[in-house]
């Protein structure tokens, strides 16, 4: 027998099975679980709730936002995979994810001068990817000689940067620059990230977009897409 009960601030869902034990007595055996309730598969019975429709009301995983369909079934248009701009504009993250985005967020850096920036960035992410001490020891002194070192030809200027020498490239690891990397990351995204979505870099960017979408070909093209996702 199911019920449902509630107490605790919860809904319990209540599950009693009788049966009879090896020495021949009647044993009833209960068992409790919270319970994510849905109003509308319970009626008032007596002191309890009597369970209707069990399917719908079992604790589930919550639906994430990619799995939101709407009334027909089909993906939301809402949650459909941003591109170019439109997921630019969520984070710097997404940003340098796309090597487009990359290639105009530097373009951008190059005009404020401080495109040295997002290629240390760069350079750190590519340096977590190398394997082999010798080829580690290259890549470090590399980065050190064009970013970190005081006669460097692109210097960041990050803090901590005079506390480092030419000692640690003996002994590399892939998280060696994480530190100063994530400086340099968090100046991009608190600086001149901002100033990048205000840029007529950006702009422009977003409007060649919008009118490649509102063209008549893409039109065409999203409609007889939409006639073969819809048979």
């Amino acid at each position: 027998m199911l019920r449902v009960l509630k107490g605790l601030g919860l809904h319990w869902l209540i599950e009693t099975h009788a049966f009879q034990n090896l020495a021949g007595k009647e044993t009833l055996e209960i068992k409790c679980s919270p319970l994510v309730l849905c109003a509308k598969s319970f009626a008032q019975r007596g002191n309890g709730l009597v369970l209707q429709a069990m399917s719908s009301c079992t604790p589930r995983a919550a639906t994430l936002p990619q799995e939101i369909n709407d009334g027909e079934g089909h993906p939301s248009s809402s949650h459909q995979t941003l591109k170019g701009t439109s997921k630019w504009a969520t984070s710097l993250e997404n940003l340098l994810e796309d090597p487009e985005g990359v290639k105009r967020f530097r373009e951008f850096l190059k005009k404020e001068f401080s495109e040295e920036n997002v290629l240390f960035w760069l350079a750190c992410e590519e340096f977590k990817k190398t394997q082999g001490k010798k080829q580690m020891q290259e890549k470090a002194k590399e980065i050190y000689m064009t970013f970190l070192s005081s006669k460097a030809s692109s210097q960041v200027n990050v803090e901590g940067q005079s506390r480092l020498s030419e000692t640690i490239l003996e002994t590399p690891h892939p998280l060696m620059f994480q530190k100063l990397q994530d400086q340099i990351f968090n100046l991009m995204k608190y600086d001149s990230y901002s100033r990048f979505l205000k840029s007529d870099i950006f702009l422009n960017q977003k409007k060649s977009e919008e009118q490649e979408e509102n063209s008549p070909e893409a039109q065409t093209a999203a409609k007889r897409a939409s006639r073969i996702y819809n048979t």
